[in-house]
């Protein structure tokens, strides 16, 4: 046991000690001790310090001061979940400049405290105030007094050690006041000893374990523990280390005290016997549940080892898995994450739908747990859409952050369905609101009954009334096709004007819910160029799925409305397959290959907005970037550079491309052979590619339905919202011959 010899060692220590003060009894007083921790752990601390027996205990920022014997300040090392470091008080002083503390210090009989075979170090700490504004200078100074005194002395001197010495020595400045201590802790408290590997951004163990408590996690039976994206483990350890009565300092090898001829080590090899024999009545315990998630699996991976190094294995179990797979154990408890922060502001787009994730998939799964979401940037606090009844304010080193905490309220939202307001008489010759009130009772049947909730309920069906009108959930999208050349322009604004009015009277919905577009004859890329600068998203479902979309920027919305049953299509076929999503736009096929159960996506397309758009849908999602890529790139050059292959492939192209930077220019009539041939060269053996263009004049090559197994699955693909327009669109299974 690494204690031991630090034990029999600081028992002969403490004799010597308790001879030299005998005759001594202020040396027998209680002890002053300054116990540091992260800003906003405070109250924890101040609470462990009560159960520790210290008593007079005064709270600053990070700081807690209190008065206790040696039992309760070994506790503290041992025990305190919450405090960074625990300092005893040797000496008080005023200083006014280096040269009064060099010459106070040399005062100081530091033989009493450690002899000249025991290493030490200084380090010190500067508050604003002081005549002295360089810590490392200051902490020189005192070195120098501790050698030059013992040398006074003794005639000899103890060595330097900034690595794990013997006898750590603290010095605090505050204004004129010089603060020298015995930093007992040596390193950090938060070091529990189980970390072997951290990771990126490793959160400290102590804050972990406050992030714990404060999310509401007790040491009662009962109740299961959750992280859904756990990183090391840190959440996890600390928990299972709350329940089981186990002391988070019997796993360091090294306290700061060791070398203290003040050390009584018969009373620490004590507490540590106590601590040990605890931790074993807690393994006693029924434990509940204690499940960790992460997509990573290099961080699956250390945190195994973590848990290992802790002792916990049999308790803890940690799975590789994505937010959106998430589902809860039988029973309650406690859902809790210390959620990635995203520094940068495109990064922070990204957080921010994840953030949306994790508030969903609580809402949805969790109802009557209690949940907690560790964030760094508060803005973002709304994104979750959770109702949050505790705001604690922390600190991640230097990192402001938030801790939310809540119970969950069960989610009784479900998909949106319009209930169109009842109309009165029809006006006579009122065509346009016949026909959309004869659509909507037969399409708003259709799509309550499949759980439909964007879809077309207008497609041009009168002559004079040229446009489209679209339902995403409780917006209204239209779009005005460019009238004949023989209609005035007058007539045409007229008739939209009218139309629109009709749309907002029958639906009964908001102006600011209506959005409008003209629609021209496009060629090439212009129907996916940028027309406005909003960048207002929103939110609507399909199936398993949720996506982004815009109604103002863009003239598409994000969202093809006639390919939902390709893309549902591809859900049912994707479980255990490699997908492959050529022109992949903004992802919303592979959004549904991935919580189809794909092993993985990728998703290329040249436009880095829709791949952008892409991973916010993948993040809106609960999905992780690690199993679903994307890659800008053109997509015929991407095929002819990759040796990849794929199980599943969607191809969908433009009818036209070209571009200025690239100097590409593609036909989807012309080009699409050479296409095909190169997806197929990375479709495996039993692989499936899906072909579809929008082009209405296409002719499929005869040489690819020689070549390959071609099916015309069209009709199956046009959706009952799009049934008047046969050719929105063409689609062919292709597969390769055996």
């Amino acid at each position: 046991m690494p204690h031991v010899a630090g034990c029999l060692k600081g028992t002969l220590q403490s004799l010597l000690y308790w001879y030299s003060t005998r005759d001594k009894p202020d040396k027998m007083k209680k002890l002053e001790i300054i116990t540091s921790c992260a800003a906003g752990l405070e109250e924890l601390v101040e609470s462990e310090i009560q159960q520790f027996g210290g008593t007079s205990i005064e709270c600053a920022k990070g700081m807690v001061s209190w008065q206790g014997d040696l039992e309760s300040a070994y506790r503290c090392c041992l025990w305190s979940r919450f405090a960074s470091r625990v300092f005893l008080q040797l000496s008080q002083f005023e200083v006014n400049n280096e040269e009064t503390l060099y010459t106070k210090c040399l005062a100081i009989e530091w033989q009493n405290y450690f002899d000249e075979e025991t290493s030490f170090a200084v380090n010190c700490t500067i508050s604003a105030g002081s005549p002295i504004n360089h810590n490392k200078y200051a902490a020189l100074k005192v070195k120098d007094a501790i050698v030059d005194g013992f040398r006074d002395r003794t005639g000899r001197r103890p060595s330097v050690s900034t690595k794990k010495p013997g006898f750590q020595v603290h010095l605090h400045l505050e204004g004129e006041k010089a603060t020298l201590a015995l930093d007992m802790t040596g390193e950090a408290l938060h070091r529990r000893g189980y970390r072997g590997s951290a990771g990126r951004a490793p959160l400290k163990e102590n804050l972990g374990a406050a992030i714990v408590a404060l999310g509401g996690w007790t040491d009662e039976e009962g109740g299961c523990f959750v992280d859904p994206m756990c990183g090391t483990g840190t959440l996890l350890i600390e928990a299972a280390f709350m329940f089981g009565d186990i002391a988070p300092g019997l796993f360091r090898y090294y306290y700061g005290f060791l070398g203290w001829k003040g050390h009584d080590g018969d009373l620490w090899r004590k507490l540590v016997l106590e601590a040990e024999e605890r931790k074993e009545k807690g393994k006693e315990k029924t434990w509940p549940l204690f499940q960790g998630y992460d997509c990573d699996p290099v961080a699956v991976s250390s945190a195994r080892k973590n848990v290992e190094l802790s002792g916990l294995t049999e308790y803890i179990q940690v799975k590789q898995a994505e937010l959106a797979t998430l589902n809860p154990p039988a029973g309650s408890g406690l859902v809790i994450s210390n959620l990635p922060y995203g520094e940068r502001l495109s990064e922070t787009v990204l957080v921010a739908q994840l953030y949306a994730a994790y508030g969903r998939i609580i809402r949805q799964k969790f109802h009557g747990w209690r949940t907690g979401a560790f964030i760094a940037n508060p803005e973002l606090t709304d994104s979750f859409g959770l109702t949050w009844q505790e705001k604690h304010k922390l600190h991640n080193g230097s990192i402001p952050c938030r801790l939310l905490v809540s119970t969950v309220i069960e989610d009784t939202s479900s998909v949106f369905q319009w209930q169109p307001v009842a109309a009165p008489q029809e006006e006579q010759g009122d065509a346009f609101g016949n026909r959309l009130r004869k659509n909507l009772k037969k399409t708003l049947k259709w799509a309550k009954r499949e759980e439909i909730s964007c879809f077309r309920v207008y497609d041009r069906d009168l002559p004079d009334y040229n446009i489209s009108v679209d339902l995403y959930e409780k917006w209204v999208h239209i779009h005005e096709y460019a009238p004949p050349k023989t209609i005035d322009p007058a007539v045409a604004s007229a008739r939209l004007r009218s139309a629109v009015k009709t749309v907002r009277d029958i639906l009964g919905v908001r102006s600011d819910r209506v959005f409008v577009k003209k629609r021209e004859r496009q060629r090439g890329k212009n129907q996916y160029e940028k027309r406005g600068s909003q960048k207002k998203m929103h939110t609507v479902r399909e199936g398993a799925c949720h996506y982004l979309v815009n109604f103002r920027d863009y003239l598409d919305t994000g969202l093809f409305l006639d390919h939902r049953p390709v893309r549902k299509k591809i859900f049912l076929a994707a479980r255990g397959k490699r997908f492959l999503n050529l022109f992949g736009y903004t992802g919303t096929a592979s959004v549904q290959a991935a919580l189809g159960g794909a092993a993985s996506t990728m998703t290329i397309d040249l436009s880095a907005t829709y791949l952008h758009w892409a991973r916010m849908n993948f993040a809106l999602n609960g999905l992780a970037e690690k199993n679903h890529r994307t890659e800008q790139m053109d997509c015929m050059k991407w095929l002819h550079g990759n040796t990849s292959v794929y199980d599943l492939i969607l191809l969908d192209p433009p009818t036209f491309a070209n571009t200025k930077k690239e100097g590409l220019v593609f036909d989807v009539q012309k080009d699409h052979v050479e296409l095909i041939h190169s997806a197929m060269s990375r479709l495996s053996s039993e692989g499936l590619l899906l072909f579809s263009t929008n082009y209405r004049q296409f002719k499929l090559e005869k040489d690819i339905e020689e070549q390959y197994d071609v099916v015309n699955i069209t009709q199956q693909t046009i959706p009952f919202d799009f049934s008047r327009n046969k050719r929105i669109h063409m689609c062919w299974e292709i597969r390769k011959n055996r």
